[in-house]
């Protein structure tokens, strides 16, 4: 159940922060990018889970349902603290990591049938065409273990007034440098 909103809070993060970025007239800092991003990966899993269980009507209307609700309880939470909410998603994806990881061993143990990993996974991720559904949980599992890292690291970053990206990039290169 965790896939069917853990899309949100990329896509939450990503509107705030590009509508604070209008109203206040200057740049996001370079959040956007990473935010949306995580967004499209953690849809590409929920894809994937989708294509591999098949849900029938009511499940997908119980899908749609649920990531509505956590659509406007993290939106909220975002405008309130950005800070808890990225520290939250940080928890989620640690606890995702962690069931992938207990995953990776019911396939192992042939408690789980590890059949071929559908194509929509191996075209996202690149898998080779005989990969098998552990491929498909170690992939989503790495990506997972990225997204906690990346919202422990943001919530620090908001916590020590660090909201900018471009603050560690070395000014000092000839490289182009966006003023923030």
């Amino acid at each position: 159940m965790r896939e069917v909103v853990v899309a949100v809070p990329g896509m939450v993060g990503g509107l705030i922060r590009h509508i604070k970025s209008l109203q206040g007239m200057c740049h996001d800092g370079g959040w956007m990018g990473h935010l949306l991003h995580e967004a499209e990966n953690e849809r590409m899993h929920l894809m994937t889970w989708m294509e591999i269980s098949k849900p029938v009507m009511w499940e997908r209307a119980l899908i749609a349902t649920v990531q509505t609700g956590f659509f406007v309880v993290f939106s909220l939470l975002y405008m309130v603290s950005p800070r808890t909410a990225h520290r939250v998603v940080g928890y989620l994806e640690e606890e995702a990591v962690t069931s992938y990881t207990h995953f990776i061993g019911e396939i192992d143990a042939g408690r789980i049938e590890n059949v071929k990993a559908p194509e929509i996974a191996v075209a996202y991720w690149n898998l080779d065409p005989e990969s098998t559904l552990r491929d498909v949980v170690l992939a989503v599992r790495a990506d997972e273990a990225l997204h906690r890292d990346t919202n422990h690291h943001f919530s620090d970053r908001i916590r020590a007034k660090r909201e900018s990206l471009f603050e560690d990039m070395d000014t000092n290169s000839n490289k182009p440098h966006i003023k923030h």
